[in-house]
């Protein structure tokens, strides 16, 4: 499994050298495990270059282990960690096709009333959730969708944006911090915090998102609830196998 394991951190080819070299153990040793998971098909060997290589098993296991890459699933025990840990409200959301869609909602002992559940669609422009949608994926019908807001704005509202490029100017913030940060803009008196969660490409696939009362909600984006946030988004989008890239 040592062996397997090194294969993959060196991009799934490497020379017997090398990958001996990286699991710290002789060419003969890597050799013989080389020659018993060829024999079960999960490494191959190119007969030109000699290089070693990931085989179809291999392929097998990872597709099989890809399609139960489910970020809302995953993302459960960060759900309630959060809720237990910072007493915050906090829910995982998917972009669906009518925007930011909550999928999974957890909330603490008090709950703060807010019209927020499992099934709510969110904006993108005044939602924190929203927001890193809009950050993190390059899509087309994502950025009509900010600009459709933007145009149905009221004047309280875009005073919370830049006045230069609002939408490319929230787009750099929240890529700059790693988390979006908003106050009062999608409820009066409630503050969020939330990050992004990424799949095996590198695509966002989710979001998490925790908020609060905007009075003793730490709501900084290098704040404590921040910091773990984001924690949390980065061990659920390693699970999804996001190697950090």
């Amino acid at each position: 499994m040592g062996i397997l394991k090194a294969l993959s951190r060196l991009g799934g080819t490497a020379s017997l050298t090398l990958v001996a070299s990286e699991v710290g153990e002789s060419t003969a040793k890597v050799h013989r495990y080389m020659a018993s998971l060829i024999q079960e098909g999960v490494v191959e060997q190119d007969p030109t270059t000699q290089r070693y290589f990931l085989g179809r098993e291999a392929i097998q296991i990872g597709l099989a282990a890809i399609r139960q890459c489910d970020p809302i699933r995953l993302g459960e025990s960060a759900l309630v960690r959060l809720r237990e840990q910072l007493e915050v409200t906090c829910f995982l959301a998917i972009m669906g096709n009518k925007g930011p869609t909550v999928l999974r909602f957890e909330e603490p002992g008090l709950p703060i009333t807010i019209n927020v559940r499992a099934g709510s669609t969110l904006p993108l422009l005044w939602s924190a959730t929203g927001q890193v949608f809009l950050s993190y994926l390059d899509d087309a019908n994502v950025r009509r969708q900010a600009d459709e807001e933007y145009s149905r704005a009221t004047k309280e509202q875009r005073a919370s944006l830049s006045t230069k490029q609002p939408i490319d100017h929230l787009r750099k913030t929240v890529r700059t911090h790693g988390c979006a940060v908003v106050h009062d803009t999608l409820l009066r008196g409630i503050s969020a915090v939330a990050a992004p969660v990424f799949d095996y490409t590198g695509r966002t696939s989710a979001v998490l998102t925790a908020l609060g009362a905007t009075g003793g909600f730490d709501a900084r984006a290098d704040g404590v609830i921040a910091k773990q946030v984001m924690r949390e988004a980065a061990a659920i989008s390693a699970a999804l196998g996001f190697d950090g890239r």
